[in-house]
């Protein structure tokens, strides 16, 4: 009868998935605590929980999956085929809730933990890396997982909870984010070494108006600014070549395929010539963003108060 009784209450196979998981998990803890100790009330102890809801408990589970989990002889039980199945997977569940447990945990901690950030492509070569250095001095043991992409990706990465801070251009004005301005980087014009304005040292915008040009892919920060100036100065870009990333595109400067608008180099590029634009002004912006209202673990509150702390003095001189 009582067999018949839990395959009666048993799901059937058109039940919603999540909300039968959703049912089960909070019991999985006591039906691995019986399992281990085959006895209610020593499981009860050890758990401590009253014996009654493990009881109640353990019948619930069982009856929610339709059949019998334990053998049952006075205040001792002993699994039967069923159980011992089901207890390697929940074993295995449980392992994988502490590990994530412990996980979390370690990336939170104040000493030890775990920033993930953000950053674009043109400040990997020194900005990055002279950042983690001087924050490092007074917490030598935070632990950082790096991501480099362009400005939009990252955003998205911050609303998915992928990132926690990044340093991006143009500084984002979105209700969901918060942004605060750090610095700003001048940005120049980049002609190939034999070319016509290579023995100049400033030049307006204006004058590159019938140069092609090469930039980065739609997208990028660095091309919205790129389209915006060369606006202000009157014309059109002419675009032979989109690529990703800076230093790519100081190389076709360098092989005479067109000019760029491009922040300094890390280092000089021998083959190109960088021209200071003195019209319109040509600079963009380096912020820092992180999501509205996401709670800062105690390494994202340390770092980001001292990017903060920065203002004005981001980026190498």
């Amino acid at each position: 009868m009582e067999h018949q009784q839990r395959s009666a209450g048993r799901l059937s196979p058109s039940s919603d998935t999540e909300d039968m998981t959703m049912s089960l998990a909070p019991r999985l803890a006591y039906f691995a605590g019986v399992a281990r100790t085959e006895h209610v009330t020593r499981a009860a102890q050890e758990l401590g929980v009253p014996q009654s809801t493990l009881s109640r408990a353990v019948a619930r589970l069982e009856e929610d999956l339709g059949v019998d989990l334990f053998s049952r002889h006075g205040r001792t039980v002993s699994l039967t085929p069923a159980g011992r199945t089901f207890l390697t997977s929940v074993e295995r569940a449980l392992a994988e809730v502490r590990r994530a447990a412990d996980e979390v945990r370690a990336d939170a901690d104040p000493a030890t933990g775990k920033v993930a950030f953000g950053f674009l492509h043109t400040m990997g070569a020194e900005t990055v890396p002279g950042l983690l250095q001087a924050f490092r001095l007074d917490h030598p043991r935070i632990r950082f997982s790096l991501v480099q992409n362009y400005g939009e990706a990252m955003l998205e990465k911050l609303r998915a909870g992928e990132l926690d801070l990044c340093l991006t251009s143009p500084v984002p004005d979105a209700p969901d984010l918060v942004a605060r301005r750090l610095d700003e980087q001048k940005l120049r014009l980049v002609v190939p070494a034999d070319h016509r304005l290579a023995t100049r040292r400033r030049v307006r915008l204006v004058e590159a108006a019938e140069e092609t040009f090469v930039t980065l892919e739609p997208g990028y920060g660095l091309r919205r600014i790129t389209d915006d100036l060369c606006q202000e100065a009157g014309f059109r870009p002419r675009i032979a070549f989109e690529g990703e990333e800076a230093e790519t595109l100081r190389g076709l400067v360098a092989a005479g395929l067109g000019v760029a608008l491009l922040p300094p180099p890390a280092f000089p590029r021998p083959g190109v010539v960088e021209l200071t634009v003195t019209a319109p002004r040509a600079a963009r912006e380096i912020g820092v963003a992180w999501l509205e209202g996401h709670p800062d673990t105690p390494p994202v509150a340390a770092f980001k108060k001292f990017l903060l702390s920065r203002r004005g003095n981001l980026l190498p001189t």
